[in-house]
């Protein structure tokens, strides 16, 4: 970091990175014990992942009554226009908090943090913002999430495409008329399922370069009634769904069904699988089902798909991966699409792009030409967010460095070397595999409980200690290996990433274990914590 000088630096108790649920969840709850809270992001509007999620299609996969922060003041005169609310919907949703809550006075936008380092001498915080600013703060958080570091794969020759490209982490604000363009999409994660299935009916043609297919699920959107949504408000439906959340493996509302495949009898079966896959929809069939699902899920789709080469792709008779280890997109009509004639699939496990020319791209199969090249190739997730900043450990180093061999953190909030540092919806926690306002709701209580004792016992310096890393990590590992996750190959566990670290990025024990382990981490008199009080 560059020079500082502190006699007129501003000060704050707690700085947070990034306007989306987690800061915004923190605000209200901090601010509420008497701490002065500032806000930190470097884009020009809150909403998160939501600000910058904006490609044609983006919505949540999780129901709205539960995707939004739990407090009854912000949902008890806000409702949800559909089951599933797009990012318009959801910019309307935080808009309405800034105003509930009064957010603006505490967010400064257009602030992008480059680094912090920690002041021993005063067990503060100088964070260094673009711009050239410091600012000090007793409490750093960055809420920045898992998916704030864009993935380009290395493509030869991506720069001599002479046509439009575009990525869908850095959507344009304003939006893209692809309507009669001939497009090129890499990519069939969550946002290529969404951009395919919005933009298919209106572009030319549309070539589909895909790793892997995606196992969707049939969304069931639908508009909400407020009537009767208000009524579910009345009757306790909204907090009993809040409540529910906490019981659960993944912070939703339903869990997973404690039954193997033959406990009931071919017909049953038949039946429950209709009900979750064709009758709820969503990711029922994906965490409330049997142990095994594939055989009825691709004979659904095959129903979908005319074409049989597209079959082949799409719905392969033999899986890639056992069922429920990559998470599935939540599709209206996707399969519908894929069918089209416009449309055409290339598997790049069987003709991998060889290069991007001025005009298109070139497999063996040959060049295809293309107005517009579109990278549906998401983040490089989970752990890339935090690695990217410079922050500087007190044992030296950065994040990155800390992580150089493995990955390690004390249960996906704190890390040691990072005092007085948090951060939320990030490695190691529940994240990928939960509702993510369930995740950071739970996150924040633990915070807010933390930095409250802390100052009730005059602790200025709390660390996670090294002991309570590597138990955390030992545990990480013990989760992931008697699960079939390592048999999928996919961004849980970074193997998306050419080149990176192959290992467990997300905590596969579950929602109630974890929120256990983080509140008994305070017993004992802080026995995951090292603590110190600044001397007089």
């Amino acid at each position: 970091m560059g020079s500082m000088g502190e006699d007129d630096m501003p000060y704050v108790d707690v700085l947070l990175v990034g306007a989306g649920f987690a800061s915004f969840t923190l605000l209200n709850r901090l601010r509420k014990l008497g701490l002065s809270v500032k806000i930190f992001e470097k884009g020009s509007s809150s909403g998160g992942i939501w600000y910058w999620n904006c490609y044609p299609g983006a919505r949540v996969d999780s129901d709205t009554p539960i995707y939004q922060l739990f407090d009854k003041e912000l949902w008890e005169d806000f409702t949800f226009k559909e089951r599933y609310a797009g990012w318009q919907e959801l910019r309307r949703y935080f808009k309405h908090i800034e105003k509930k809550w009064n957010v603006d006075e505490h967010t400064e936008f257009n602030m992008h943090v480059d680094g912090a380092v920690f002041d021993e001498k005063k067990h503060q915080w100088i964070v260094e913002c673009s711009d050239g600013s410091y600012t000090a703060c007793r409490w750093f958080i960055p809420c920045i999430g898992f998916a704030s570091r864009k993935y380009t794969p290395p493509v030869k020759g991506l720069s001599e495409f002479k046509g439009e490209t575009y990525h869908s982490a850095v959507w344009p604000q304003h939006g893209v008329n692809l309507r009669g363009k001939r497009v090129a999409q890499i990519g069939t994660g969550a946002s290529g399922i969404q951009i395919a299935q919005e933009i298919g009916p209106v572009v030319k043609n549309l070539t589909i370069y895909q790793r892997t297919p995606n196992f969707c699920l049939p969304m069931h959107q639908r508009k909400l009634d407020p009537k009767e949504e208000e009524q579910k408000k009345a009757n306790g439906d909204y907090e009993k769904a809040f409540n529910d959340t906490r019981k659960t493996f993944s912070g939703f509302t339903y869990d997973f069904v404690d039954k193997n495949t033959f406990d009931d009898s071919p017909e049953e079966r038949e039946k429950f699988y209709h009900k979750l896959l064709i009758e709820q929809g969503g990711f029922h069939y994906w965490l409330n089902t049997y142990k095994e699902a594939y055989k009825f899920w691709r004979n659904y789709v095959l129903t979908r798909i005319k074409n049989p080469e597209k079959q082949k792709l799409l719905a392969p008779e033999v899986p890639p991966h056992p069922w429920g280890t990559k998470r599935p997109s939540l599709e209206q009509r996707i399969y519908e699409i894929f069918d089209q004639d416009n449309v055409e699939i290339i598997d790049v496990n069987e003709n991998p792009i060889e290069a991007v020319e001025a005009t298109g791209l070139r497999t063996k199969k040959g060049l295809v030409e293309c107005d517009v090249l579109i990278l549906a190739t998401g983040f490089d997730s989970v752990t890339g967010s935090l690695a990217q900043l410079a922050i500087e450990s007190t044992n030296g180093g950065t994040i990155a460095d800390h992580w150089k061999d493995r990955l390690q953190t004390s249960m996906g909030i704190a890390i040691p070397g990072y005092p007085n540092m948090f951060f939320l919806y990030g490695p190691q926690a529940p994240t990928a595999f939960s509702n993510g306002p369930s995740c950071t709701q739970f996150q924040a209580e633990f915070v807010e409980e933390a930095i409250k004792r802390a100052q009730a016992d005059g602790i200025t310096r709390f660390e996670a200690t090294k002991e309570a890393e590597d138990d955390w990590c030992k545990r990480m590992n013990e989760k992931w290996d008697i699960t079939l996750f390592p048999k999928a190959k996919g961004w849980y566990n970074g193997s998306n990433i050419p080149g990176k670290r192959v290992e467990p990025l997300n905590w596969a024990g579950g929602m109630i274990e974890y929120t256990e382990s983080l509140h008994g981490s305070l017993d004992n008199n802080y026995q995951g914590w090292h603590t110190e009080k600044l001397s007089t």
